[in-house]
C-alpha cells in the first residue's frame, strides 16, 4: 500500500472510488434509485477540477494505491464552513476506500497521512458525517474525532440529508 499526492491522472479513478463507495455505504441512507443511478462520468469533472490547474489554494488529494491501482482518497483544505476559521481549521471534505478493502487498516493509514500533512498549517480539522453512518462514524471515533454540536441539513440532491461535523486537534498521534 502507498499512499502519495494525487495528480490529474488520478481523476477517474477516484471517481470510480467515489462511487462504489457512496453506493455501498448509504443504501437505507439515501434513496437507493438516487444509488443506483450514480456513474464515475457524473463524479470525473469535480475530480478533473480539485486535481487540475484550477483547484483551490492550499487543497490536496491523497490517494491509498494497492498493486499499482486507486484503492481510496482523502480530499483536505482549509475549512469552508462559515463558523470556521480557514487559516487554522481544515477540512477532510471526503475520504473514501473501495468497499473490498474497508476494515483491512487502509482508512486509518490514510487518515493518519492526511492529518499528518494538515498538521503543517493547521490547529484543528474538521469533517462531516451523514448521521445515520455508523461505521463511518465509528471510525472517526476511534481516530480521536469528536461531534462538536453542527448539524447540517441538506437537500440539494432532492432528498433530506443530514450531517454531523466532527472535529479533532491536529498534532495528536492516532493510531496507525
Amino acid at each position: 500500500m502507498v499512499i502519495r499526492r494525487a495528480g490529474p491522472a488520478d481523476a477517474e479513478a477516484i471517481a470510480a472510488v467515489h462511487v462504489r463507495s457512496w453506493q455501498a455505504a448509504y443504501p437505507g441512507l439515501m434513496p437507493q434509485a438516487h444509488l443506483d443511478g450514480l456513474t464515475p462520468a457524473m463524479r470525473l469533472p469535480v475530480w478533473e477540477r480539485l486535481l487540475g490547474e484550477g483547484a483551490p489554494p492550499r487543497t490536496e488529494v491523497l490517494v491509498a494505491e494497492a498493486d499499482g491501482s486507486v484503492a481510496g482518497f482523502a480530499s483536505l483544505g482549509p475549512g469552508r464552513d462559515d463558523d470556521v476559521d480557514p487559516a487554522a481549521v481544515a477540512e477532510i471534505s471526503a475520504i473514501y476506500l473501495l468497499p473490498g478493502i474497508w476494515g483491512a487498516g487502509v482508512g486509518r493509514r490514510l487518515m493518519a497521512a492526511a492529518l499528518d500533512s494538515l498538521a503543517a498549517g493547521y490547529e484543528q480539522a474538521v469533517l462531516w458525517v451523514v448521521d445515520g453512518n455508523t461505521r463511518a462514524r465509528r471510525f472517526y471515533e476511534r481516530g480521536g474525532w469528536r461531534p462538536d454540536g453542527a448539524v447540517q441539513h441538506d437537500e440539494s440532491d432532492g432528498f433530506p440529508l443530514t450531517e454531523i461535523r466532527y472535529r479533532r486537534a491536529l498534532g495528536l498521534t492516532i493510531e496507525r
